[in-house]
C-alpha cells in the first residue's frame, strides 16, 4: 500500500515540475498578470484541438489561489468551450511557478519562463516537461520580433519549435 501511495504521489507531482535547465521568472507580480490574455502559438494537445480564437482569463480566488477560464471557439460545434480551472504557487508568489488544475485534485505545472516584465503584455509558458509551451499575449497579435526572440529562445531551451501551431485570433470578434 506504501508502494502505491508513493507512486502516486511521485506521478502527481512530477506533473508539477518543470523542464530540467529551465527557470520560472523571478520578480512576478500576480496583480499585474491579472486579466485576459491571447494564446499566439502552442505546442499541439488534445484539450486544444480543433479550437481557435484560444483565450485565458486570470482572476483571484477568495482562497488565495487564481482563477483560470481558458475558452476557445470550436469549428466543429460553432460554440465557444470553456473550461474553469484553479491555479496555486507552488512556492513563493514573487516566481512565476504554479500548479493549475482543471480536473479535481489532479495538478499540471504552469511555469513562466518568459514575460514582459515592463509591461507584462507577452509571456511564455511550459508545463512539467517540453511537450507543454505557449506564447501568450495581452492583444489577438504580437510583434513579429518579440514572437521570434521567443521562439528563438523556446529552441535553445530544447523545445520543438517547428511543431508550434500559430492560432488564429480575429481582431474583432462576436464570438468572444
Amino acid at each position: 500500500m506504501k508502494a502505491i501511495f508513493f507512486s502516486l504521489f511521485f506521478i502527481l507531482t512530477a506533473c508539477t515540475g518543470i523542464p530540467e535547465g529551465i527557470k520560472p521568472v523571478e520578480q512576478f507580480d500576480v496583480s499585474r498578470y491579472l486579466g485576459k490574455w491571447y494564446e499566439i502559438a502552442r505546442l499541439d494537445h488534445r484539450f486544444e484541438r480543433g479550437l481557435t480564437a484560444i483565450n485565458a482569463e486570470y482572476s483571484l480566488r477568495e482562497d488565495g489561489g487564481l482563477k483560470v477560464l481558458n475558452s476557445g471557439y470550436n469549428i466543429k460545434t460553432g460554440e465557444r468551450d470553456q473550461a474553469e480551472g484553479k491555479a496555486y504557487f507552488l512556492g513563493k508568489p514573487d516566481i512565476g511557478s504554479l500548479k493549475v488544475s482543471f480536473f479535481g485534485p489532479f495538478y499540471g505545472g504552469y511555469h513562466i519562463i518568459a514575460l514582459d516584465k515592463l509591461d507584462y503584455q507577452y509571456a511564455m509558458i511550459t508545463g512539467p516537461d517540453l511537450d507543454y509551451l505557449w506564447i501568450l499575449a495581452r492583444t489577438p497579435t504580437l510583434d513579429q520580433a518579440i514572437l521570434q526572440r521567443l521562439i528563438a529562445r523556446a529552441k535553445g531551451l530544447g523545445f520543438a519549435v517547428d511543431k508550434l501551431i500559430f492560432t488564429e485570433q480575429p481582431q474583432t470578434s462576436t464570438r468572444e
